[in-house]
């Protein structure tokens, strides 16, 4: 009888404010042009991002609070991407957009973009962590670990999981990642199927270029979809801020820069509270392009909810629709590029799970902030009022790369979901 091990990914993402001083010179180029694989990575990454923000949201409760890191699960999977073979490794590359790039180019393009993000503006605090954890007895081939922390920085232990200690080891790694916020990812008692845990962890610390007032700070109604109220704090400033936005009559489009303008949370409000859900459901790359490329300077003055959002999810049901099912197959799932398998055993992907924090304030912000647009009469200026469901975006502008995706429907709301510990994965099909 054929013996199926399980590895397990788990993707870790943490946004947070910081104190900040006056406003800086903002960075206006990298500091190198990206290479032809890096751009390639990028697109491919993004495309992902809004492939997983649609399957996310059309799976999850319509009124729930959704905020994402398709760059922590792209990290976690891309890991899983180097010991993958034959059509497990072709329906990866599909579900991850990295069809006509060699494994050679994403590792290449993965380390470049690490460097130069982990280094980019001083004023944001970015941290990317990766590591590998083995049972003893099933010892992965060398390159494949090799080239995981050669291009994506990975640690690597061999650790008992039969251990007491176990879990509070590898969920230790986690709080040190991701400074406290997130203190387990992996559940006590670790299942004797499992052999590999495969972690990303991003931290992600700034302060706005231009602060708000706690002084101003006020609780005001927002609007939520099904046609109520809630009180939510209200955080605005006296000067108007320059920034980029966008809008289009039905939607507003406005990017808030943190310190030095590279990172910058992008607010995307329809006109209407019930306009949200359906456009995390819909919202492709090419849309995203045409609004990012239309952005225009303007000053205005902007108010924005406070909040502090905790957000986790299973992902396997997710990764399938995009057409990852192969890799959860106990059956089909080849990863003979992870281990060398014996006669009578097989390894794939048991569990995904992904586990975000974003705590927005006055004083800087990175991961969920809205926009709700609110035009006076003429001779007033131009206002941007977050007071109605929105999307949100964090990334940085000079790469184009997109840390957080979210759907904020009522920032007052902050309810977790309990730790839910799944059973193994079935064989889609009998083996031959």
């Amino acid at each position: 009888m054929r013996r199926a091990f399980g590895l397990r990914f788990c993707s870790l993402s943490v946004v947070l404010a910081a104190c900040g001083g006056g406003v800086l010179d903002p960075l206006t180029e990298l500091p190198r042009e990206l290479t032809v694989a890096e751009q390639r990575l990028v697109q491919a990454d993004n495309a992902f991002a809004f492939s997983l923000f649609r399957e996310v949201n059309r799976q999850e409760a319509a009124g729930r609070n959704v905020f994402v890191s398709p760059l922590s699960v792209v990290m976690a999977l891309g890991m899983t991407y180097n010991g993958a073979a034959g059509t497990t490794r072709d329906a990866m590359a599909e579900a991850l957009e990295l069809q006509g790039m060699s494994i050679g180019e994403v590792n290449q393009a993965f380390r470049g973009l690490i460097d130069l993000l982990r280094g980019l503006d001083a004023g944001v605090d970015f941290r990317l962590a990766n590591s590998i954890w083995h049972r003893p007895a099933f010892v992965p081939v060398q390159s494949f670990l090799d080239v995981n922390r050669q291009y994506l920085d990975a640690t690597v232990q061999a650790l008992d999981f039969s251990r007491s200690d176990a879990a509070a080891t590898i969920n230790r790694w986690v709080d040190e990642n991701t400074s406290g916020k997130i203190k387990k990812i992996v559940p006590e008692g670790i299942p004797a199927h499992i052999v590999m845990y495969l972690i990303n962890a991003i931290y992600f610390k700034g302060d706005w270029t231009y602060q708000f007032d706690k002084s101003l700070t006020r609780d005001q109604p927002f609007q939520l979809a099904d046609g109520g109220e809630a009180s939510v704090p209200m955080m605005s400033r006296k000067g108007k801020q320059s920034i980029r936005m966008l809008n289009t009559g039905d939607v507003v489009v406005a990017d808030l820069p943190y310190s030095r303008r590279a990172y910058v949370m992008t607010i995307v409000l329809p006109r209407e509270p019930t306009g949200a859900q359906a456009l995390a459901t819909s919202l492709t790359q090419d849309q995203w392009n045409d609004w990012i490329g239309e952005l225009d300077s303007t000053s205005i003055l902007v108010s924005l909810p406070k909040f502090t959002l905790e957000y986790a999810l299973r992902l396997n049901d997710v990764l399938k629709e995009l057409g990852m099912a192969e890799a959860f197959d106990p059956c089909r799932a080849d990863f003979s590029n992870m281990f060398a398998i014996r006669p009578g055993e097989n390894f794939y992907i048991d569990d995904v799970r992904h586990k975000t924090f974003i705590d927005v304030n006055e004083e800087g912000t990175e991961a969920a902030a809205a926009t709700s647009v609110g035009v006076g009469v003429t001779s007033a200026p131009l206002t941007i009022v977050v007071d109605r469901p929105f999307l949100l975006a964090i990334r940085e502008r000079l790469t184009g790369t997109i840390f957080f995706l979210g759907k904020i429907m009522n920032p007052s709301v902050n309810e977790p979901p309990p730790e839910i510990e799944s059973p193994p994965e079935q064989c889609a099909s009998p083996t031959s």
